[in-house]
């Protein structure tokens, strides 16, 4: 099965292109695919990996030997990879805070390099969806051209309508990072194929009420059907909100599968891309749904 985001559909550890995913069928023994502590199992359905180049082969007769490590992906591998992408897209949100104004005399200047930067960010982020292999430096020029947007945007949210609004997104977006995690590791979250076809479910609804929304803003005027403002904009903005924690665990089990199943190293950038796209779509519904608490009031 092929995971997504809630903006893109991403290649990730799918079996469409040789990487586990979120493959959740129980055993003959009853153990979920991937959850094996027997190295030298005999290869299953639905492990891609069960017979990968990274694991060593032991001659015939001879005691089994320890799996080989090289060229695998690991723990650090996706915390690494993940912390230079998110650490770009900081630095050129810091950059664009601090060299594009957002005055009277400089907003539309910046605001239209900022949708720009936004609009060439996404094509990236749809190219690198679409491959079936990671490329760093599409996905690193997409971190800073999402960096570039998403520091004109809080600039402006921040400096005219709610003051503090980026650095309580920020926190809003780290403690929803933090209390999946948490529920995920302790086995409160489950993801499995009726969760991941609940949420999929989910995210094509709200991305195609969002785009009808935008829609009818564009041709006649306001706030379109509403769903960006008022008390509509709030409840569409807390599920924004949900929908995003709920792909953060879909990430979260893609890691898991990919450390399990033996995903070429390389795969860590995928992860790490993945995480980024979450994170960036939280942090945005979190900026939106201050947006609209401090223009009501």
């Amino acid at each position: 099965m092929r995971s997504s985001n809630p903006v893109f559909s991403r290649r990730g550890f799918s079996r469409d292109n040789g990487y586990a995913g979120f493959n959740i069928a129980p055993q003959a023994g009853g153990a979920a695919v991937g959850t094996q502590g027997n190295p030298y199992a005999q290869p299953q359905a639905g492990n891609p990996y069960a017979q990968n180049p990274y694991a060593q082969q032991a001659p015939y007769g001879a005691p089994p030997q320890a799996p080989a490590t090289t060229g695998r992906m690991t723990m650090d591998d996706v915390l690494m990879r993940t912390g230079t992408t998110l650490g770009i897209l900081i630095v050129t949100a810091a950059l664009a805070w601090a060299l594009l104004p957002v005055d009277d005399a400089n907003i539309s200047r910046s605001y239209g390099i900022a949708i720009g930067a936004g609009l060439v960010g996404m094509v990236l982020a749809l190219v690198q969806s679409f491959k079936r292999k990671a490329s760093p430096a599409l996905i690193l020029s997409y971190a800073a051209l999402e960096g570039v947007f998403l520091g004109v945007v809080s600039s402006v949210v921040d400096n005219r309508i709610a003051s503090g609004a980026a650095m309580q997104a920020v926190l809003g977006t780290l403690a929803v990072f933090a209390a999946v995690l948490v529920a995920y590791k302790a086995g409160w979250i489950r993801v499995n194929r009726r969760f991941v076809g609940f949420v999929m479910a989910a995210a094509l609804g709200f991305i195609a009420l969002m785009a009808i929304n935008l829609l009818f803003a564009v041709f006649g005027g306001g706030d379109g059907l509403g769903f960006r403002s008022g008390p509509l904009g709030i409840l569409f903005g807390v599920i924004g909100i949900l929908l995003g924690a709920c792909f953060l665990a879909l990430d979260f089990k893609q890691v898991e599968d990919g450390i399990a199943y033996g995903a070429p190293r390389e795969e860590a950038w995928m992860a790490a891309f993945g995480l980024t796209m979450t994170l960036v779509w939280i942090y945005m519904e979190f900026l939106r749904l201050i947006s609209i608490l401090n223009s009501s009031d």
